[in-house]
């Protein structure tokens, strides 16, 4: 899609790639069945290091079991490695028996990659209430595996945007770069979603890629002021689901000092982070099932961001 939202003028330079732009990341899509059209529906985002993860996730009462395995694992605030997403098969309202199926999905890909399975995050989107076809997922994961640790994997990210597309129309992805004290820093990601959109969050995968090396704290408010200033802000139909995410890992690949707060780097780190999600979430809507216009809703004379962010919302 074009960088028609992102703005002229900034510090920032759209460059192509999507979330394989940044170093050190790879990336990867194939057909594994679970699709009845027999389309890409399985994608692979790996970086070649351990990575600073943050991430939100869907508020809503009913969450599917690759939401409540992301839960658990930012919470522990390690690092990961990998984010494997299905497309075609939502793995929600599949009780014990779903849980069971993501930790095995999980554990699949990280054998693949030589890796702890806790360093391997999950997302699925599609159908829900049925159970995942693990056995199909696992018959795949050698050939991603493959792609992803050759030549063909550092520029996969088009692909991997292509394998996690359920009714949209188009693929989204994104990719930024600016120098950072002097470096050449990048920010990619790609994302999904068509229907069922609303804050908080919205039936919608969304996944950021950035080299640079930020202090995790700060990288975690970055990304929730960064999606509640995108994602959170987008409504096609008034309905949220089970399976909603963001997850951005940062790896530290470009080089430089670690970035933290309260300094220019880290405003101009923002500001690429938040131009990528708006970039995304725009994208969504103008993707969203039987529309045909993109309306923005711009308010003037609020108190504060939040009174503004709620009467937007009201009226869209």
């Amino acid at each position: 899609m074009d960088c028609g939202d992102i703005a002229v003028g900034q510090s920032w330079r759209e460059i192509p790639g999507g979330v394989t732009a940044p170093k050190g990341f790879r990336a990867a899509g194939t057909a594994a069945g679970l699709k009845p059209s027999g389309d890409m529906d399985l994608a692979l985002i790996v970086s070649e290091v351990d990575a600073t993860i943050a991430g939100t996730f869907t508020k809503n009462a009913v969450k599917a079991a690759c939401v409540t395995y992301g839960q658990e694992i930012l919470a522990h605030g390690e690092p990961v490695r990998a984010i494997v997403c299905n497309a075609g098969q939502a793995n929600a309202c599949t009780g014990a028996e779903g849980e069971t199926d993501n930790l095995a999905i999980a554990q699949i890909v990280a054998k693949s990659l030589s890796m702890q399975s806790t360093k391997v995050l999950t997302a699925s989107t599609g159908v829900i209430g049925e159970r995942i076809e693990v056995s199909k997922i696992q018959a795949a994961v050698p050939q991603l595996a493959k792609q992803i640790l050759s030549p063909e994997g550092l520029r996969g990210g088009p692909i991997a945007a292509k394998a996690i597309l359920t009714t949209d129309l188009v693929e989204k992805t994104i990719a930024l770069e600016a120098d950072i004290d002097g470096i050449p820093t990048r920010i990619g990601g790609m994302a999904k979603g068509s229907g069922m959109i609303h804050p908080n969050m919205a039936t919608m995968l969304g996944f950021v890629t950035c080299d640079a090396t930020v202090e995790p704290k700060l990288w975690n408010a970055m990304v929730r002021r960064s999606v509640d200033a995108s994602f959170n802000q987008i409504t096609v139909d008034c309905d949220t689901s089970t399976n909603d995410m963001l997850l951005a890992m940062a790896n530290g690949q470009a080089g430089g000092g670690v970035i933290s707060s309260a300094t220019a780097s880290a405003q101009l780190l923002e500001e690429m982070l938040e131009a990528v999600c708006v970039h995304l979430a725009k994208a969504i809507a103008r993707d969203g099932e039987g529309a045909t216009k993109l309306l923005e809703v711009r308010v003037q004379g609020a108190r504060d961001r939040a009174e503004a962010r709620q009467v937007a919302r009201t009226i869209a």
